[in-house]
């Protein structure tokens, strides 16, 4: 599981620092890009507001520049979603981080989602886009048949969650994104990334990116890791910080993919 080794250097490089929290202040999104600058990290993620904001900032450096789009539900019109993706990327935004239209999806209106996708790929006239599924919304043949039509609409990255949502980023999903993807299109895992650990192994499962709000954290755990010559034991990971098989909350999920993620349990437990 933790084949690829990596350095600090070369893991900063695939993370967008993120801070999303509606209460942020300047000051907050200041101390943000302050540190993507000292680790050089691959991005920040911000809310479309505090771009023009971050652009100054970071307008010398090689830290690109990434403004989430339709946050956190997804659940405005094309039109809203293209208009954002415009000013965000007219106001200085090199990246945007999408949420897929999720009520359409779980109902089959897939020309819905992948028309949505599609203008925003548009309005963002070239710049790099990344759907966000919110994958504890989703099956797993959910997840794949997402992959597609992100894929057909003409994304650039496929993203696991908001971190709002039921689940976070995990390891079998990510897995199962890159399958679907192949070699075509990036695939960023977000939600609940805390430390090293968890870092690599979602890198090791085919993630091109890692959304965080502890990128300082995970960068200064991996430099310390290997400055005492350690590595990973595969020995030590515990199945529940592995695999998606736990059920969130029947509150927090659709009936359906709450009873998918029991089942899934079950079976793994038999296993």
């Amino acid at each position: 599981m933790y084949s690829l080794r990596i350095s600090p250097e070369k893991l900063a490089r695939m993370i967008d620092h993120t801070n999303l929290k509606p209460f942020s202040t300047k000051k907050n999104i200041n101390k943000l890009c302050v540190e993507a600058l000292e680790y050089n990290f691959a991005a920040v993620c911000v809310s479309s507001n505090h771009v023009s904001f971050c652009k100054e900032i970071l307008k010398k450096s090689e830290v690109d520049l990434a403004a989430v789009v339709g946050f956190p539900l997804g659940a405005c019109t094309s039109k809203t979603k293209a208009f954002e993706t415009a000013e965000a990327v007219q106001n200085g935004a090199n990246e945007i981080d999408m949420v897929m239209d999720i009520g359409s999806f779980r109902e089959g209106n897939y020309f819905a989602v992948g028309n949505d996708i599609a203008q925003v790929v548009q309005s963002a006239n070239g710049v790099c886009v990344k759907v966000i599924f919110e994958t504890g919304f989703l099956t797993d043949d959910q997840i794949v048949k997402a992959c597609e039509i992100s894929k057909n609409s003409g994304a650039h990255y496929v993203k696991t969650s908001t971190g709002f949502g039921p689940m976070g980023a995990f390891h079998d999903h990510i897995v199962l994104m890159r399958q679907a993807v192949g070699k075509d299109l990036g695939v960023k895992a977000a939600g609940g990334i805390r430390d090293a650990r968890t870092a690599v192994r979602l890198i090791n499962a085919g993630a091109d990116r890692l959304g965080a709000s502890a990128g300082v954290t995970i960068v200064n755990q991996l430099s310390k890791i290997i400055e005492e010559g350690g590595w990973f034991l595969t020995s030590e990971d515990k199945p529940e910080n592995i695999y998606s098989w736990g059920a969130a909350d029947l509150k927090k999920q659709p009936k359906d993919v709450y009873d998918f993620y029991i089942q899934k349990s079950k079976d793994f437990k038999k296993s």
